[in-house]
C-alpha cells in the first residue's frame, strides 16, 4: 500500500474511532428516557411492552457496526484499540459528570442541582452496568468475527457479522439490565420482558446494518485493493 492510502486509512481509522466512542458515551448519558417502538405499542411480553426500550439502545448498536467494520478491515488488533479506547473514553465522561454533579447550581442557574441530579443522578450506575456489560459484549463480538472469520477463510461476511452481533448483543442486555435490577433501578419483574425487547430490539437493528457493513467493507477494497480476507496494516 502507498503511503498516501496508508494515511487515508489511517485517518478513515480515527473517525471510524471516534464516532464508536461518541455513540457509547452519548448512550450512557441519555439512558434514563425510555420510548416504545410503534406499532408495538399494545403488545405486551412478560409484563413489559414489546421494544419498550431505552434511548440508549439507539447509538449503541453502531458501536457493534463499527468494530464489525474495524475488525473486517483493519484487524482484530485494531478494534480491541477502539473497544479499550471506549472504556476510557466512558469513565472520563463519569469523572466530568461527578465533578459537575458536586459543584452548586447558581440561584439563576437554568438547571438546578434538583434537576441535574435528576438526570445524570444515575449515571455512576448505569456507567458501572454498561461498562460491565460493554466489556464482555465488544470482546464477545470481536472474538466470535475473528473467529468466523478464519473458519470462512475471509467469506460469508453476513455470517460473521450477524453471529457474533447476535451473541454479543444478548451478552450486553442480559449483563446491564441484570445488574441495574440488582441495583434497584429497574424493578425485577420487568426483567424478562425488558431483556426479550431490548434483545429483539438489537437483533432487527443488526440484520438492518448487515447491507451498510457489506457497503463500507466494498468502499474500503475497492479504494485501497484489498483481496477478501485481507486487512490493512496500520502499524
Amino acid at each position: 500500500m502507498s503511503a498516501s492510502n496508508k494515511k487515508w486509512a489511517a485517518r478513515i481509522y480515527l473517525c471510524l474511532a471516534a464516532l464508536f466512542i461518541t455513540s457509547l458515551v452519548v448512550s450512557n448519558l441519555i439512558f434514563q428516557k425510555f420510548f416504545v417502538w410503534q406499532p408495538f405499542g399494545n403488545v405486551q411480553i412478560f409484563g413489559a411492552t414489546l421494544f419498550e426500550v431505552s434511548v440508549g439502545i439507539l447509538p449503541y448498536p453502531i458501536t457493534f457496526l463499527i468494530t464489525d467494520i474495524i475488525s473486517e478491515v483493519y484487524g482484530k488488533k485494531k478494534a480491541n484499540q477502539v473497544v479499550t479506547a471506549g472504556i476510557f473514553a466512558s469513565f472520563f465522561s463519569l469523572l466530568i459528570v461527578w465533578i459537575s454533579a458536586i459543584a452548586p447550581a447558581t440561584e439563576w442557574s437554568p438547571i438546578d442541582d434538583s434537576l441535574f441530579n435528576k438526570v445524570f443522578g444515575a449515571t455512576v450506575i448505569a456507567v458501572f452496568a454498561s461498562m460491565m456489560a460493554y466489556l464482555l459484549a465488544q470482546y464477545i463480538d470481536i472474538h466470535i468475527f475473528h473467529f468466523w472469520k478464519r473458519i470462512t477463510k475471509g467469506k460469508y461476511l453476513w455470517l460473521r457479522n450477524n453471529f457474533s452481533t447476535f451473541t454479543s448483543q444478548f451478552v450486553d442486555t442480559f449483563t446491564v439490565l441484570f445488574l441495574l435490577c440488582s441495583f434497584g433501578r429497574i424493578d425485577w419483574s420487568l426483567f424478562e420482558g425488558l431483556l426479550i425487547s431490548g434483545f429483539l430490539f438489537k437483533v432487527v437493528v443488526a440484520a438492518v446494518d448487515t447491507p451498510f457493513l457489506y457497503l463500507f467493507v466494498y468502499i474500503f477494497r475497492k479504494h485501497f485493493h484489498l483481496k477478501v480476507g485481507e486487512e490493512i496494516q496500520l502499524d
